[in-house]
């Protein structure tokens, strides 16, 4: 909508008075909204999304009968029926299962050098190096 009013202006001399007519615009878009705290630019008030419920944790048995946890594998069987797998003689294993390394990693000044393991590892570092030296620069 518009209204229109007429107003004096002060740089108008009183011999030469003229009614200056301006128009002014009263638009609905530029009305405060009290939902939204005063701010026309914001519109309404958006509701939070809604967050999932929060998931409990579950509590787990812990096996604590000591012939099960020596002869049987606990935790293996992921069906509701049945039972853990049992564990067999060592002799039945084979025989580089027990060579395997479970302890710490090797330093890197013990490992051949022509070995893959060791170009491996070199790799890696270079790798580790250079991901922390480009979170250094800025731009």
């Amino acid at each position: 909508m518009t209204s229109l009013i007429t107003t004096y202006s002060p740089f108008i001399s009183k011999t030469n008075f003229r009614p200056i007519i301006c128009l002014l615009l009263k638009c609905s878009y530029a009305k405060k909204i009290e939902s939204a705290g005063g701010i026309s630019s914001l519109g309404k008030k958006k509701k939070m999304a809604k967050i999932g419920s929060i998931v409990e944790k579950k509590i787990i048995p812990v096996e604590t009968d000591p012939h099960k946890l020596v002869n049987y594998v606990c935790g293996s069987n992921l069906l509701r029926e049945g039972e853990d797998i049992k564990l067999k003689p060592d002799s039945e294993y084979p025989d580089w299962l027990w060579t395997l390394r479970t302890g710490k990693v090797l330093p890197l000044n013990k490992l051949e050098y022509n070995s893959k393991e060791y170009w491996r590892r070199i790799r890696k570092m270079g790798m580790r190096r250079n991901n922390q030296l480009s979170k250094l620069k800025k731009f």
